[in-house]
C-alpha cells in the first residue's frame, strides 16, 4: 500500500495501460475498505475544451480506473464534478466524452452545480461544499497537471474547487483564491489523486497551448503532489500560498526532500517550464486592472488580448480594461463582463466568451482610431 510520503510517476504514451500499471503499483485496491465503499472519481472539466488542448483530464485516464476498479470488484462508483462558472456541467460532460463513458460503464455521473451544499468550518474558515460530495467514502481525484492564470498552478487541491457551488466559487475569488483553496482541503478530503500530465497547458489554466509531457503521477498526499507538480513546472513553493496553508493545516507535507519518488518508464526529453509562457501571459496581464475576477472571464480575456496582439492593435490600447468582481456598481471608461455593466464601454456576459471580448475590444481600438483621425 502507498504511503503518504511517496509519489509514483509513470512515463509513456499508451495511456490507458500506463494508469493501469501505476495504480496497481500504487496498491490502489488495498486503500479501499470495502467492496461496497461509495467511490467518487474527480475529473477536471472545467468546460468544453478538449484534453488534447491541455485543459481537461483525458477521459481515456478516467477509463482505466474505472476499468481498474471493477477488475478488483469495486462497483459502487460515481464521477463528479462541477464546471466553472460560465459553463455548465452537463454540456461539458458530452462535449469532453464522458456521458459515452458513464454509459459504456453503467457510472452515474453527479453536477455539482445541480447540488445543495451546505457550511462547513475549515480551520475558523467557513466554506459551502457541495453535499454529495462530502458523502464521498473514498475521493479519488484525477486533476490536470498545468498552469494557472492567478494561481500559477493548477493539480491536486485547486481541483476540489469543482466541488463547491457556483456562489462559492465567485466568492473563492473575491477571498484571493489562495487562502480558501488551502481550508477547502480540510472540508473534503482526497483520499488518493492521480495525476493527468500527458499535455496540460503550462501557462493557462482553459488550455490552447498544450505542452506533452506523456507522465502520468500518482500520489495519496495532495500538498505532497502539488509541491511535486511545482518542481516540475519550476515554479518556487512560495509563489503558490495555498499549498503552504494546506500543509501549515495539517492536510499534508510540502517538503520533497521527505518525498520517495519512484520513476517508471522512460521520457525521451527533458520537461518544459512554463516560466517563458508564464511572462508573456503577465506581459498581456499588464493590460488589465483586474479586481476579484472569476477564473473563466479572466482565463478569456487573455487569449483574447493575445489575438489583438497578433492583429498588431494590442500597442494601441494606452487605458485599462477593468474585469472582476472588484468592478461592481462602478463607473469607469473600458471593462469586460457584467461586472463593469455601468462603463462606457463594455461588452456584456458572465463571462463574455473570449471571441466576445476579442471584437469587443477590436472594434473599440478600430472606432477609437478613426475618431482620433477624424480630429486631426
Amino acid at each position: 500500500m502507498m504511503k503518504k510520503n511517496e509519489i509514483i510517476v509513470i512515463y509513456g504514451k499508451q495511456y490507458k495501460a500506463m494508469a493501469k500499471e501505476i495504480l496497481s503499483c500504487a496498491g490502489l485496491a488495498s486503500m479501499i475498505p470495502t467492496k461496497d465503499t461509495l467511490i467518487g472519481i474527480k475529473p477536471n472539466l472545467l468546460g468544453q475544451v478538449l484534453a488534447e488542448e491541455g485543459a481537461t483530464t483525458h477521459p481515456i485516464v478516467v477509463e482505466a480506473l474505472i476499468e481498474y476498479l471493477l477488475e478488483n470488484g469495486f462497483q459502487n462508483i460515481v464521477i463528479l464534478e462541477g464546471s466553472w462558472v460560465g459553463d455548465t456541467t452537463a454540456e461539458t460532460v458530452k462535449y469532453c466524452g464522458y456521458d459515452r463513458i458513464c454509459e459504456s460503464y453503467g457510472v452515474p455521473f453527479w453536477d455539482m452545480q445541480k447540488d445543495a451544499h451546505e457550511e462547513v468550518d475549515c480551520a475558523g474558515l467557513r466554506l459551502n461544499i457541495c453535499k454529495s460530495a462530502r458523502k464521498i467514502q473514498f475521493l479519488i481525484n484525477v486533476p490536470v497537471l498545468k498552469g494557472h492564470c492567478q494561481t500559477r498552478i493548477t493539480c491536486a487541491l485547486k481541483n476540489m474547487k469543482g466541488l463547491i457551488p457556483n456562489s462559492e466559487k465567485r466568492r473563492f475569488h473575491r477571498m484571493g483564491l489562495h487562502d480558501p483553496i488551502g481550508h477547502l482541503s480540510l472540508g473534503l478530503h482526497q483520499n488518493f489523486v492521480l495525476v493527468d500530465s500527458i499535455c496540460g497547458d503550462l501557462t493557462f489554466e482553459d488550455g490552447g497551448n498544450p505542452v506533452e509531457q506523456n507522465r502520468l503521477i500518482a500520489a495519496v498526499d495532495p500538498v505532497l503532489c502539488d509541491a511535486y507538480g511545482c518542481s516540475l513546472l519550476g515554479i518556487p513553493l512560495e509563489s503558490v500560498p495555498y499549498i503552504t496553508t494546506a500543509a501549515s493545516l495539517g492536510v499534508g507535507n510540502c517538503e520533497l526532500s521527505q518525498a520517495k519518488i519512484t520513476v517508471l518508464g522512460e521520457r525521451d526529453e527533458p520537461a518544459r517550464t512554463e516560466t517563458a509562457g508564464y511572462r508573456h501571459v503577465m506581459k498581456l496581464a499588464e493590460k488589465a486592472e483586474e479586481v476579484d475576477s472569476c477564473s473563466a472571464c479572466y482565463g478569456y480575456l487573455i487569449p483574447a488580448l493575445e489575438m489583438l496582439e497578433e492583429d498588431g492593435l494590442l500597442k494601441q490600447l494606452k487605458e485599462k480594461i477593468c474585469i472582476g468582481q472588484g468592478h461592481r456598481g462602478k463607473t469607469g471608461e473600458l471593462g469586460v463582463g457584467n461586472c463593469t455593466k455601468r462603463f462606457r464601454h463594455t461588452v456584456p456576459g458572465c463571462p463574455p466568451t473570449e471571441m466576445e471580448m476579442y471584437e469587443f475590444l477590436k472594434h473599440y481600438l478600430q472606432e477609437r482610431d478613426v475618431s482620433i483621425q477624424n480630429n486631426n
